[in-house]
């Protein structure tokens, strides 16, 4: 069902979409209403290989429902979404990651008293033997999961460590490169940097970028502009279920996304009404 996703050529920026190549995933005009509450409307955005578009908005925004119905949780009501140019409903989130669409949550579905390598496959063991004397291979999967951590830059102290002993950060990176390494072709990051600080931000944006430049579409959900400009190629804003604007990088600068994101607008004219009323 998915067409094959036509690869940068060699001189073109991260990212570059030739002509007659399809985006990722794409959605158009898409709309989502829960009885008579609008949670979506009209929303539009592209996702390509190689780049980073991210999302942005307050609570309540629409954030999640964006992120549900991108990960097949739910089915958009209106509008269409699109992966590699065909139009699809998914009816699981089984049947997104089929397509190579992998969501990492905030809550980052690990258990903490497990070692990372275990939480690293956690259902999709190697194996060997056979029928009732099948077991799971573990020095294989130690070997696997310490190459596809360093591959993506993360050198770990003990992959038999307890996940739960890492930081914020490295929980969000081990994710990170677990739907890497299971063959995801579009990351989407549920506030990955939400609840953490400066530093372990930074590792985390630092991982963002890696997965950009292994030629993922990454999408980055964040209510942090900082957080989202040094690794942002796209933005798309929202407010209250509908659209406030999309942006390339080119057309933006991380002063005017952070007044958007504040309710630049808004402010303003509180600020005058406030000056009005002391005034008066």
């Amino acid at each position: 069902m998915t067409n094959p996703t036509t690869s940068p050529s060699a001189g073109e920026p991260a990212g570059a979409t030739r002509a007659g190549a399809e985006h990722l995933l794409e959605l158009r005009a898409v709309g989502k209403r829960f009885g008579n509450v609008i949670a979506l409307d009209e929303i539009s955005t592209t996702v390509d290989a190689g780049e980073v578009t991210c999302v942005l908005g307050d609570n309540g925004a629409g954030k999640s429902t964006l992120i549900k119905i991108l990960a097949g949780v739910h089915e958009n009501d209106s509008g269409d979404y699109l992966v590699a140019g065909v139009p699809v409903r998914f009816g699981s989130p089984r049947q997104a990651l089929d397509h190579g669409i992998a969501t990492v949550y905030q809550d980052l579905a690990v258990v903490p008293l497990m070692s990372v390598w275990r939480n690293f496959f956690l259902g999709s063991e190697p194996a060997k033997g056979r029928g009732p004397f099948a077991r799971i291979d573990i020095a294989q999967a130690k070997s696997t999961a310490r190459r596809a951590l360093l591959d993506m830059g993360i050198d770990l102290r003990d992959v038999e460590q307890p996940v739960g002993t890492l930081s914020g950060g490295e929980r969000q990176c081990v994710a990170i490169a677990r739907a890497v390494h299971f063959g995801a072709k579009v990351l989407i990051l549920d506030e990955p940097t939400a609840a953490l600080g400066v530093k372990q931000a930074g590792v985390v944006l630092r991982y963002i970028a890696r997965a950009r430049d292994r030629g993922l579409g990454v999408v980055f959900i964040t209510h942090n502009p900082h957080h989202a400009y040094p690794v942002g190629d796209r933005f798309l804003l929202l407010n209250r279920g509908r659209g406030q604007g999309s942006f390339a990088k080119a057309e933006i600068s991380l002063a005017e996304l952070t007044r958007q994101m504040a309710g630049g607008a808004e402010l303003e004219a509180l600020a005058h009404e406030l000056a009005t009323e002391a005034k008066a």
